[in-house]
């Protein structure tokens, strides 16, 4: 309990500081620290070679990382004085508020500052138009296509016009509170028509043009890629960091040697078996932030995982196997993987939207998660003492499906199940210790490690039985761990709606209690909870809102194939030497403004 009450206590901090809305102010100034008049250069590493640096395209955190550098949008993440995060304006002259109209649409107005690309020529808005359509259309299909859906005329109609080179249009579908905090992601920045004509264009340094404090000066794939300070843009001056270098690993004990030679600066992971280590012998360079996010395993949701004797098919087959996955998921031990693998403050998760995410009364979303007459929060009691009732619970549900041996405690014909991972220390620690868990009443689980490009494309074509997955915030507001789950959206890792389970009609709605018409029952997915999600994006109504995201967490949450394992800590290492550098509880990582203190 203590340790959980002071990383909520941390993330409250995070969330009523970093998800400031409307603030003028622009990056400090450059750090104090006398710097020498040779170019400065740091070593990184986040992780290993990116899936894509189109920021319309990307939807992993180091993508995120490196496309912050490389791009300025409208808005972005910045550091006041005093050390307190804020989203702030960046390309647009000041973040506006929206005019009402008459039917409930916002239209804001931006006035651009005066930049250029990276090839000199000039950013306009007509570039900012292009880009927002381009990322919302369905013909990209981008993963993250569905963040644009506030705005009025989604997907292929966007309501954003350039008025002219310097002047922007846009209207929301409604007030949306956290709407700076979009023109801050990396979905929202701009490209170029004619850059990105060229398929190929995000992949080399002769075809990428960007127009953030960096420009890609080289990539040697799976080795490094080199950022170096762009001239062009309006801020130069306050850039610090004259070149970066992203260096590509996913292996943890190589990051770690790398950084105690003193070659790399910065690594984002460590050797699970040395955590305890590093925290005594490098007591002010081992670093434990806070991060919103959730650690958590994902099932295909058209994954057979009934015995081949089994006669149920169509909606009795989907909910049997709906009822089996929410029984595995009592089989894990979470205060195991917190204290003995993860061993960095994690916090057992029973649902999934994250620890820090709040209701509309200010309390914690997960505090409510499932409903409120219970002793614990969540959907399950993960507390260490209730460990053994959920066991026995769980396998007294598997009995209706499998034979068991009572002698053995094992069950014997389970199918074979494939867990799929990407490299990393920590995910296979994690992934040994789900097989032995399974393994523990008699269902094998076979390990599947692949690098991470690889991995991310597995995942999100449907290619597995069961995967580690990984969410962190993309802005303050719980939608943002919802509205992914719809049909279409292209981080549907689960594949709600699609193949088989775009048939199943087991799924019920009724949203009458709330003042609307919806009430559907023995629907399909497609009809309850994509109906639901866009319900809540056209909601004003904070509590009824509220209450509604409650409802989509419920309805994911029923179809087992969310399996929350934590609540995210960011770890990592940072050299003393390192002043100006700073991160977001989105796991973004920032360097412009760093100096080396030797």
């Amino acid at each position: 309990m203590k340790k959980t009450l002071v990383l909520l206590l941390a993330l409250m901090v995070l969330a009523s500081s970093v998800f400031a809305q409307g603030s003028q102010e622009k990056a400090p100034a450059a750090s104090t620290t006398t710097a020498s008049s040779e170019p400065t250069s740091i070593s990184v590493c986040i992780a290993s070679e990116p899936d894509t640096i189109d920021p319309a395209l990307n939807s992993s955190v180091d993508g995120a990382t490196l496309t912050a550098h490389l791009f300025s949008g409208l808005a972005k993440w910045a550091q006041d004085a005093n050390g307190n995060l804020a989203i702030v304006a960046d390309e647009a002259e000041e973040l506006v508020s929206g005019t009402q109209n008459a039917d409930g649409t916002v239209t804001y107005t931006y006035k651009l500052r005066p930049s250029k690309w990276s090839d000199g020529k000039a950013v306009t808005a007509k570039d900012y138009e292009f880009a927002w359509k381009r990322a919302a259309s369905t013909e990209l299909g981008a993963d993250y296509g569905y963040m644009f859906e506030v705005v009025k005329g989604y997907p292929d109609d966007l309501a954003v016009k350039a008025l002219d080179d310097s002047t922007l249009e846009v209207t929301t579908a409604s007030y949306i509170a956290y709407w700076n905090e979009l023109l801050a992601f990396p979905a929202y920045f701009p490209v170029r028509e004619d850059v990105v004509a060229n398929e190929s264009w995000a992949t080399d340094p002769s075809t990428y043009v960007s127009n953030g404090m960096y420009y890609l000066a080289s990539w040697a794939h799976d080795s490094v890629i080199t950022l170096k300070k762009n001239p062009n843009h309006p801020d130069a001056d306050e850039v610090t960091m004259d070149e970066i270098k992203f260096y590509l690993s996913d292996d943890a004990n190589n990051m770690l040697s790398n950084f105690e030679t003193g070659a790399w600066q910065l690594i984002d992971d460590v050797p699970t078996n040395e955590i305890a280590a590093l925290k005594v012998e490098y007591p002010t360079e081992f670093v434990v932030a806070g991060q919103i996010g959730t650690y958590y395993v994902c099932w295909n949701i058209n994954e057979n995982i009934l015995p081949s004797s089994s006669t149920l098919t169509g909606n009795e087959k989907a909910e049997a196997e709906a009822e089996i996955r929410r029984a595995i998921t009592l089989l894990f031990d979470r205060n195991y993987i917190c204290e003995e693998i993860g061993q960095a403050g994690q916090v057992p998760a029973s649902s999934f939207v994250a620890m820090g995410m709040t209701n509309a009364d200010g309390s914690q979303f997960y505090q409510t998660a499932g409903g409120t007459d219970k002793s614990y929060y969540g959907y399950y009691d993960v507390s260490e003492d209730a460990f053994e009732s959920n066991f026995q619970s769980a396998v007294e549900t598997l009995k209706k499906y499998y034979d068991y041996d009572e002698k053995t405690g094992m069950f014997t014909n389970f199918p074979t199940l494939t867990y799929l991972y990407n490299t990393n220390e920590n995910h296979k620690a994690i992934g040994e210790y789900l097989q032995s868990a399974l393994a523990a009443v008699g269902i094998n689980m076979v390990l599947e490690n692949q690098e991470w490009n690889t991995f991310l494309n597995t995942r999100k074509s449907g290619d597995y039985s069961i995967a580690r997955n990984g969410w962190l915030a993309d802005y303050n507001d719980p939608i943002c761990f919802l509205d992914m789950w719809t049909t279409a959206s292209g981080n549907n890792d689960v594949q709600y709606g699609k193949g088989a389970n775009k048939d199943v009609s087991i799924y019920s709605l009724d949203l009458t209690p709330y003042g609307y018409s919806t009430k559907v029952e023995n629907g399909t997915w497609a009809e309850t909870y994509d109906v639901l999600i866009s319900t809540i994006k056209a909601c004003t109504d904070a509590t009824t809102r509220t209450a509604l995201m409650h409802l989509a967490e419920d309805m994911l949450m029923e179809s087992g194939c969310i399996v929350p394992l934590y609540f995210y800590t960011d770890i990592y290492m940072l050299d003393d030497s390192i002043k100006g550098f700073f991160s977001n509880p989105l796991g973004y990582k920032y360097f412009m403004y760093c100096t080396i203190e030797k």
